[in-house]
């Protein structure tokens, strides 16, 4: 069994504590010692990487909300042109350029194909490539008019990453072949969004007959879902039904924040706030001030940051990352939004790295195994040149990422393993 040992580390456990230093023992696949001292730890026959005190040890990344299969592009109806063959060599590539990045665990937000997510996760478990551990997640499953539905009366066939639905029987029907081809996640497009003029964000287009059907046989084969959903009802329908990552909710309301703490348990917000806050800000490639104005980028960021203001201080978990693989959020850019819900939601820079770390092994239905630098933990780790805690940009240069490990696995190390 290998064994490896951290020493003169900065340990940054991401329980919530602050960092310290000390040493850490891998063997295999599981950190099996953590020691505050120096020294502590036996040397013999043990790989050594010695931070020489300038270093953090740290989990690796946890990405709520991945899109593997999509390449940086800003065209939903690209998505799905791109063959079925080439869309696969993507994914693996983006899947290597994750664990690059220090991107360890991702829960899949939609696949651009049915079986995409499935074949990748499958490859990474098999040690085919190198990538992510992952929950494999089904395309959009949207509805006539929803997002993601490109059709129109003159191109009826239109295609994109969407599968579009329409009443309770297509829904249990393509949610059981989905499950069948081996998904983990199913995911649901509840509410409408910004670019669609005749379903913004706060419009709910999925029926309640429509979730609930999904719902029925997701739960009878032990899977889970999670869904697009801005709106405070869009937002109610997924907690009433079992959805255990809700993304975006945006606009929410009393009733729907009530529902979010009395589930606090089990339930989890991704925000995702990275395409809104970077519209907003520092988007002049892609949008000019006016059409800011127009779209209301700004207003929906702010209102996002009141609301997850107010879930945080109801105990409601947070989840950090998401929708990165599109023009204007690039692979690889995931850890921005650490800065994000800094800067702009009033999250303390330790609330926002555990939104990536801590809540995210909990999301990955892992909570005693991931996330966190802890005896019995799988060693999932990054050896970081650094601070990240006071500067989370540097998770975003990769030069400072001196070692990547998964699984107990070295992807990355200082000597170029």
């Amino acid at each position: 069994m290998t064994r490896t040992l951290f020493v003169d580390v900065n340990v940054l456990d991401c329980s919530g504590e602050d960092p310290y230093p000390g040493e850490v023992m891998v063997e295999g696949n599981r950190i099996t010692a953590v020691r505050r001292a120096k020294g502590a730890l036996p040397r013999d026959n043990v790989r050594v990487f010695d931070g020489g005190g300038t270093t953090t040890l740290m989990p690796g990344l946890i990405e709520s909300h991945s899109h593997l299969s999509i390449d940086n592009t800003d065209d939903l109806a690209a998505i799905g042109m791109v063959p079925l063959e080439e869309n696969t060599l993507m994914a693996a590539r983006n899947a290597r350029f994750y664990l690059d990045c220090g991107i360890t665990s991702c829960i899949s937000a939609a696949a651009a194909k049915p079986r995409l997510d499935v074949v990748i996760r499958n490859a990474i478990n098999a040690g085919e490539i190198p990538g992510p551990r992952m929950l494999a997640a089904s395309p959009w499953l949207t509805v006539t008019g929803g997002l993601g539905d490109l059709r129109t009366l003159h191109m009826p066939h239109m295609a994109s990453m969407a599968i579009v639905l329409d009443g309770p029987e297509q829904f249990r029907r393509q949610v059981r072949e989905l499950i069948r081809e081996g998904v983990d996640i199913i995911k649901l497009v509840v509410s409408g969004d910004t670019f669609i003029p005749h379903a913004p964000s706060t419009s709910t287009v999925m029926s309640e007959s429509e979730v609930a059907a999904a719902a029925e046989v997701v739960h009878a084969h032990g899977k889970r879902m999670s869904a697009h959903a801005r709106s405070a009802d869009a937002v109610k329908l997924c907690v009433r039904y079992g959805v255990k990552v809700i993304y975006h909710a945006n606009f929410l309301d009393d009733e729907a924040l009530d529902l979010l703490e009395a589930n606090k348990d089990w339930v989890f917000v991704s925000p995702n706030i990275g395409f809104t806050a970077i519209a907003a800000y520092a988007g002049q490639k892609w949008f000019t001030e006016q059409q800011v104005q127009d779209l209301g980028f700004r207003e929906e960021l702010e209102g996002a940051a009141r609301g997850l203001q107010e879930l945080k201080r109801r105990g409601v978990r947070i989840l950090g990352g998401g929708d990165y693989g599109f023009g204007l959020t690039p692979h690889g850019d995931n850890a921005r939004d650490l800065d994000h819900l800094h800067r702009y939601c009033g999250f303390s820079r330790m609330e926002a790295l555990l939104s990536m770390t801590k809540n995210g092994g909990e999301a990955m239905g892992l909570p005693g195994e991931l996330g966190q630098i802890r005896e019995g933990f799988l060693a999932d780790l990054l050896l970081v040149h650094g601070d990240p805690l006071e500067n989370p940009k540097l998770l975003l240069d990769r030069s400072h990422l001196l070692v990547v490990m998964k699984d107990g696995q070295l992807h990355k190390s200082q000597s170029g393993d």
